[in-house]
């Protein structure tokens, strides 16, 4: 044990807790992961509390640890707000309450005026029809839980899709969004520590096909010095009001009228990946110094320019990644599927040029 070691308890074992696992090992702490079998990403970076196997797995977990995280924003809410009677949870339950229902994030984006789409919840047929003539088409209809990855949402065009938008992801709370007019999609990560202590990684451009990030160029190529700090504004506002310790997320589009908040994430994100090989310090990193109590790292890139490339549903070639110069493969020990997350690849380059030569090295990982 080193003066700085902490049990980190994780609520989930996926491949954003096994990241964090091996950022903070050399850190010299320790791991354990709750989450359902030995097959997950994490299970063998630390303990295992399977639900599965014993219903008192969870305490188990939380007596082992000296602070409790998490892997996604699906967390229950009443279980968090249970463990930390006893440890402490970070995020704490306002990011999640706040992140995992999008109504409620709108909300929060109007409070602390960070421009987002307009936005009605709806909960019927009717209350949809009426949604539509306040908002106007084209819009999008999400649900207000649990969607991700593209995963349910309708894009409305037309008002003869009504019924049908209903029929597909209707029968439960949803909320139409007015469609948002960009130019691309943006992301920034930032951490927030206990004793106030922030730090933004620069914004980043996501390129997404069917609902799923491919991949993302580190810094985004010509943003503007005030464009940067808009987005730590809205950043500081957010961790502020959260009183967020951690990793946070926000997701924005760029327009001609300037940056419109799209949803926000209270952990480790996919588009922050880059930053393991990319940056100083990398996001996983960064959270597990601010979860435990230790000084925030630097978030300067340490190239010119960086990119993160997704693996989704096969593995494919990645032998060619490991002959290139400056590319990074990280794989995650998950079987293929259709459109699962099974890796990521890391690039840096001293330049653009640079790095489109890599990406057509790499085409085999890119959307056709």
């Amino acid at each position: 044990m080193t003066p700085f070691t902490k049990r980190i308890g994780v609520l989930g074992a996926g491949q954003l807790g096994r990241m964090l696992a091996i950022a903070g090992y050399p850190l010299g702490q320790k791991f354990g992961f709750y989450g359902m079998s030995d097959d997950e990403p994490s299970a063998l970076l630390g303990h295992m509390y399977k639900q599965a196997d014993d219903v008192d797995s969870l305490q188990k977990l939380v007596a082992f640890a000296d602070v409790i995280t998490y892997e996604s924003e699906n967390t229950s809410v009443e279980q968090v707000r249970e463990i930390a009677k006893t440890t402490p949870v970070y995020p704490a339950e306002k990011s999640l309450f706040v992140s995992q229902h999008r109504g409620r994030e709108k909300g929060m984006f109007d409070q602390l005026e960070i421009p987002c789409a307009p936005y009605q919840i709806v909960d019927s047929l009717d209350s949809l029809r009426v949604a539509v003539e306040e908002i106007g088409l084209p819009a999008v209809l999400k649900t207000t839980t649990e969607g991700y990855d593209g995963k349910g949402q309708f894009v409305l065009k037309d008002k003869d899709q009504i019924e049908q938008a209903w029929s597909e992801i209707g029968g439960r709370e949803l909320i139409l969004e007015g469609f948002v007019d960009f130019i691309r999609e943006l992301s920034i990560v930032a951490v927030r520590n206990a004793d106030n202590e922030h730090v933004y990684y620069p914004l980043v451009q996501n390129v997404h096909h069917e609902g799923i990030l491919r991949y993302t160029i580190a810094p985004a190529r010509d943003i503007t010095e005030e464009v940067q700090q808009q987005a730590e504004a809205y950043m500081q506002r957010l961790l502020d009001e959260l009183d967020h310790v951690g990793v946070l997320t926000l997701e924005l589009f760029e327009t001609t009228d300037g940056l419109v908040a799209n949803e926000m994430a209270p952990r480790v994100h996919n588009s922050g990946h880059w930053t393991i090989e990319g940056a100083l310090t990398s996001q996983f990193e960064n959270h597990v110094r601010a979860i435990t109590g230790l000084p925030l790292g630097s978030t300067e890139p340490r190239q010119t320019i960086a990119a993160m490339i997704n693996i989704i549903g096969e593995t494919g070639p990645v032998d060619k990644v490991l002959t290139m110069s400056n590319a990074f493969l990280h794989l995650y020990d998950k079987a293929e599927r259709k459109g699962r997350k099974l890796g990521h690849i890391n690039l840096i380059a001293e330049d653009e040029d640079k790095l489109f030569e890599m990406f057509n090295q790499l085409t085999d990982f890119l959307p056709k």
